[in-house]
């Protein structure tokens, strides 16, 4: 993707594969303006498609629209620009290995623990009673949290024994661990007691300057703590 042209990419500050695909704009080097949406409300906005779109959208100047995590993801990989390292890897199988921890991340660990912890501490503030909004379900929220441990264990053993997630360099698979990480530290759900390991993974990704958009988030009625801007924690 030319560095000329004008992106603009719609998505919600506190969804993880918004986050993702943000992570891969930057890691890309494609410049985007980027648009908050909160999907319940602003519908309105989005690019008119049927079905309607999931977030995250991205748009080009020039009238094309690609829509939800996984098209945009590809297509940022299908036209990164020459020279630029994939975030797939080089071979079919450092490729097959990332496409599974990424979607190990994106779809066990959200479906039960990154999933939950924002609906219960974020959405439900934020949604329309008839939408869900209303008070938490602590018990579903503590069960979220009791299973952590377990995938920060994997986070653990994988980093320990290759550097990083994915194998040695930077991959889709540390992009997607990270984004749905970094919901969890925002809202103050995220602790490395006993993971030293997977601690030291986080802050390596965490440091990067494409992480730094993130960092400057903020949701109104719902601040991250101190610790959210910290790169030594």
């Amino acid at each position: 993707m030319s560095e000329t042209e004008q992106v603009t990419l719609f998505h919600f500050p506190l969804d993880p594969f918004c986050r993702r695909v943000r992570l891969m704009l930057a890691e890309y080097q494609v410049a985007c303006t980027p648009e908050e949406v909160r999907p319940w409300r602003d519908a309105a906005r989005l690019p008119a498609l049927t079905p309607p779109p999931e977030l995250p959208v991205l748009t080009q100047a020039d009238g094309m629209v690609v829509a939800g995590m996984q098209a945009v993801s590809e297509y940022l990989e299908e036209t990164r620009e020459r020279g630029i390292p994939s975030l797939l890897g080089e071979t079919p199988a450092q490729r097959a290995e990332v496409r599974r921890l990424t979607a190990f991340f994106d779809g066990r660990f959200h479906m039960e623990v990154s999933g939950v912890v924002l609906m219960e501490k974020a959405l439900r503030r934020l949604l329309p009673r008839e939408m869900g909004g209303g008070a938490p379900d602590t018990t579903r929220l503590r069960q979220a949290l009791a299973r952590l441990p377990d995938y920060l264990g994997l986070i653990e053993r994988l980093s320990a024994a290759r550097g990083l997630i994915g194998g040695e360099h930077l991959s889709l698979a540390d992009l997607a661990a990270a984004a749905h990480l970094s919901v969890l530290e925002y809202l103050d759900a995220l602790r490395f007691d006993g993971f030293e390991a997977a601690k030291i993974w986080y802050q390596r990704i965490k440091s990067r300057p494409t992480f730094r958009p993130l960092l400057a988030d903020r949701v109104a009625g719902i601040l991250p703590p101190a610790v959210y801007t910290e790169l030594d924690f």
